[in-house]
Formats: structure tokens, C-alpha cells, sequence
């Protein structure tokens, strides 16, 4: 995965914007004004933080290199994904989609009803 087909994958989920609220080096994805992703464009490695469960993010960290505590984050409810090619497609997938459906878990009834 890079950062085209991230954005591409984030952007076709319901209710997402793509914001630029810390300066033009980092991209951030939100749904219903929410956090579900960020990226920095300013890196050599391609990398991006996903919110996680918090038993789950500390069974990645174990089981994946490629997932560290999330970076400038909260390290209990954040990873840090690093895109190395290590894992595939299909499973950074899905733990994009895991934090998205979070995310959305969170809003109120009539917001959630919108985006799943």
C-alpha cells in the first residue's frame, strides 16, 4: 500500500474528509468531524497511525514488527502501522477499517446510523 491508495481506500468510506489541520505535512481522515487516521506526507517510510482496541493494539504489537505504539498518540488506543510491505494489503486494510468502525461506533445513534 502507499499513500494513493490509502487515500483512495479512506476517502470511499462513508462520511470521510480528508483535513490538513496540522500543516501541509500531515494528512489527517476523519469521519463526522472524528479522527480515524493520520499520515505524514514528510517521511521516507510510508506510515500511518490507526486507532485500535486496546487489548487488540497490544496483540498486534506483539505478534506484527509493523505495528508500534501509536506515535504522538495515545499508545493504549493508537498504533503506529509501518507500510513495509511486511503484512499484506488486505490486513492494513482491515486495520483501517477496524478504526473507522471505532470511530464510528462512537458517534451518536443518528450519526452512526449514517455511516455503517
Amino acid at each position: 500500500m502507499d499513500i494513493e491508495q490509502l487515500q483512495e481506500y479512506c476517502l470511499a468510506k462513508p462520511g470521510v474528509e480528508e483535513t490538513l489541520p496540522f500543516g501541509p505535512d500531515t494528512l489527517v481522515y476523519k469521519v463526522a468531524g472524528k479522527v480515524f487516521l493520520l499520515t505524514s506526507l514528510d517521511r521516507e517510510d510510508f506510515r500511518f497511525n490507526v486507532k485500535c482496541d486496546p487489548d487488540l493494539a497490544e496483540e498486534l504489537r506483539e505478534q506484527y514488527s509493523c505495528v508500534l505504539p501509536g506515535y504522538h498518540m495515545n499508545k493504549k488506543h493508537w498504533n503506529t502501522i509501518v507500510a513495509d510491505g511486511s503484512v499484506s494489503t488486505k490486513q492494513l486494510k482491515e486495520w483501517i477499517d477496524h478504526s473507522y468502525t471505532l470511530v464510528v461506533k462512537s458517534l451518536p445513534q443518528k450519526l452512526r446510523d449514517q455511516f455503517l
